[in-house]
Formats: C-alpha cells, structure tokens, sequence
C-alpha cells in the first residue's frame, strides 16, 4: 500500500497509545468498514515569531524557501493529526478515512491547521 495513500500513526508529536490507520481515500483497500463513529478533527493555532519574521523578511528579498516556517507548518500537520487520531482512538476507531486539511487565519499573525476525518472500525483482515 502506498505511503501516500495511507500511514499508520504513532503518535511522532503528541505520543500517542496506539497505532491508527489515516488515509486521504474513502475506503481502505481490501478492508471493510463495519462501523462509522463519525466526524473526528485535530487542530492547533501558532503564532509567528518575530526572530522568524526577520529571517523571512530578509529571505523574502533574495528569494528562496523559508526553512523556519517549513518546520512550523509541518510540525502543526503532525500535531493535528495526533491529535485528530487521538479522538478516533477514544472513539474506538481503527481508521480514519476521508482526511483533508484546511487552515484560517485567525489573526495577523497566527493562523489555525485543522485535520478532521471520519473516524471507522474496520473488519479483520
């Protein structure tokens, strides 16, 4: 199964207490979902720096990628997916099918990643 489709996770931000499945897909391939717990959805809200913002002001100017806040948005993506797979997990859920990921700006200068899902048990294989 390919990793773009499909990643168990454990928990590399939040230590979670168990492995989950968490795919962008509907259905799990060769696996049926016997019950739907429904909606789950992990978010986090981070702020910009000001040591960061000069960094990228000045990189901003030669052009480039802004390395520090490449770090800070993947590492929100994987907090909110600890925390997305957490609530499954409470749930009972084995997967979590259907993710997406949005953002909002809630203010200048800090911005909320939302993941959200639903959340399956899925038949033995």
């Amino acid at each position: 199964m390919s990793s773009a489709l499909m990643r168990a996770r454990t928990g590399e931000v939040t230590g979670m207490r168990r492995q989950i499945l968490i795919a962008t897909t509907d259905e799990i391939p060769k696996r049926e979902v016997v019950e739907v717990f429904g909606l789950v959805r992990g978010n986090t809200i981070r702020a910009r720096h000001l040591g960061r913002d000069i960094s990228a002001m000045l990189k901003n100017l030669v052009g480039g990628e802004i390395r520090d806040y490449t770090k800070l948005m993947g590492e929100s993506r994987e907090q909110a997916l600890d925390r997305m797979a957490e609530q499954a997990i409470d749930l009972g859920a084995d997967a979590v099918v259907g993710v997406r990921f949005t953002t909002s700006m809630l203010m200048g200068g800090a911005a909320e990643l939302l993941a959200y899902g639903t959340a399956v048990k899925l038949a033995e294989p």
